[in-house]
C-alpha cells in the first residue's frame, strides 16, 4: 500500500512540475539574450541593456517600437541597437549606441529604404 501511495505522490509531483514548465512563457523579443531577438549573439558586448536602449529610443522618438535588433554597424562604438518606431503614421529608425547609450540616428525611413532593408535581412527574422 505504501508503494502505491508513494508512486501516486511521485506521479502527482511530476504532473505539477510538467504543468509548470509548460505554463512558462516563451522568451520574448524584448530579451537581449533571446534567440528571438535579432543580434542576440552580441548582447554580452553591450554595456547598455535592451530595456535601457528602448527607453532612450522612445524618449528620442515617442511612438511604438515595431522592430528591434542589436547590430554591428559603423558609427559610435560599432555596436548599436536599431529600433523602428512608428509615430504619426511614419516609420523612424532610431539607433542607440550599445556601449554609451548615445542616440546615433533618429530619422524617417522612406518606403524604399524599408523595402531595401527588409530584402537584405536573412529570412526568418
Amino acid at each position: 500500500m505504501k508503494l502505491t501511495t508513494l508512486s501516486l505522490t511521485a506521479a502527482a509531483a511530476l504532473s505539477i512540475v510538467a504543468g509548470a514548465a509548460a505554463a512558462k512563457p516563451a522568451p520574448t523579443a524584448t530579451s537581449a539574450t533571446s534567440p528571438a531577438f535579432a543580434g542576440h549573439q552580441y548582447a554580452r558586448q553591450a554595456r547598455v541593456s535592451l530595456a535601457a536602449a528602448r527607453a532612450i529610443a522612445l524618449k528620442a522618438r515617442p511612438g511604438e517600437i515595431t522592430d528591434q535588433e542589436l547590430e554591428k554597424e559603423g558609427g559610435g562604438s560599432g555596436l548599436r541597437y536599431s529600433f523602428d518606431i512608428k509615430s504619426g503614421g511614419k516609420t523612424y529608425e532610431v539607433g542607440v549606441d550599445a556601449k554609451s547609450g548615445k542616440v546615433l540616428e533618429n530619422g524617417s525611413e522612406s518606403a524604399a529604404a524599408e523595402a531595401k532593408e527588409a530584402a537584405s535581412e536573412p529570412r526568418g527574422k
